[in-house]
């Protein structure tokens, strides 16, 4: 008995639907961080001053998700996309805040994967402290720093 097969997997209609819509909610970081300069979209990082001021990737703005509410429409053009990031693939905070800003009728996407991966992808980040690069995990992207091409 396969433990893969165990649950049949979908006629291929409803998976295309199913993956076509997953990717109607969600970006991933290489395609954040190559259309972040084209400015189609607005990057929102959506953690605690905390986390903020230890790191963040830049260009972000932020908006913790509790303040989304009331200061989204002074920061954000409602008729940019909105992308949303928290800490990593083991936080829902970049979910909560896209719910957020879908309720106040912005279109939004959440960057999977989130501040966790930006660094381990080795693409920069400020602080605090000034812009400091980042070392390529090999186990998240080519060391070579060409795209994955997936």
């Amino acid at each position: 008995m396969s433990a893969v097969l165990n649950t049949p997997p979908a006629a291929p209609d409803v998976a295309a639907a199913h993956f076509a819509a997953r990717l109607t909610f969600e970006a991933d970081v290489s395609d954040v961080h190559t259309d972040l300069p084209l400015g189609t979209f607005v990057l929102v990082d959506s953690r605690s001053i905390d986390a903020w001021e230890q790191g963040h990737i830049p260009g972000a703005v932020h908006l913790p998700t509790a303040a989304i509410a009331t200061e989204a429409a002074g920061l954000i053009d409602r008729d940019k996309v909105v992308v949303t990031y928290c800490w990593g693939p083991g936080c829902n905070g970049a979910t909560r805040a896209a719910l957020a800003f879908a309720r106040l009728g912005y279109q939004v996407k959440e960057m999977i994967g989130g501040y966790e991966y930006w660094v381990r992808e080795g693409f920069g980040t400020e602080s605090l402290l000034g812009k400091r690069s980042n070392e390529i995990d090999p186990l998240t992207a080519p060391v070579t720093g060409v795209s994955c091409a997936c």
